[in-house]
């Protein structure tokens, strides 16, 4: 099968996204946190239940403030929550958009490769067929697949013979 996809973005286009994400680096560049391993394994991500959880308890502050505990800062909770639902909505579209991109790339990269290995084959018949320039070029892809000779495996009664 060959090319199994076509680039479809033109250039301007290809600029156009590149701008476009050198626009979120440069929003988000002093306004995101990078926790290190360690902060991670401490805070941990709250898990679905725990979101279900932080979900009714907003709701109950929407709808029936005068339940809220008044020992919580209600302003900053809001102030997190509404963050935490932006961020959580632009991770899943920017998550879907890297899937997609990832996916197009290993597409690519398959065409590539399998352009390269009949280019490769087209070598191989050129130096068999004395074509000058091309026992270099061999020699010099030739690395790139490692034939290493199996050995046939002793048992350790046949070593001691």
């Amino acid at each position: 099968m060959r090319d199994i996809i076509q680039d479809l973005l033109t250039q301007e286009e290809r600029d156009q996204a590149t701008a476009l994400v050198g626009q979120l680096e440069t929003i988000f560049a002093s306004k995101l946190a990078a926790l290190t391993e360690k902060e991670r394994s401490s805070y941990k991500a709250i898990n679905e239940t725990n979101k279900l959880f932080v979900n009714k308890v907003w709701d109950y502050r929407q709808h029936s403030d005068s339940l809220s505990s008044p020992d919580v800062d209600w302003q900053e909770f809001e102030t997190d929550y509404q963050a935490r639902v932006f961020a959580e909505n632009l991770l899943g579209r920017l998550e879907s958009l890297a899937y997609r991109l990832e996916s197009t790339k290993i597409l690519h990269d398959y065409d590539n490769y399998q352009d390269a290995l009949n280019d490769y084959s087209y070598s191989q018949y050129s130096k068999g067929a004395g074509k000058a320039g091309f026992t270099e070029k061999v020699a010099e892809l030739k690395q790139f697949f490692n034939r290493t000779k199996s050995t046939p495996k002793t048992t350790p009664e046949e070593e001691e013979e």
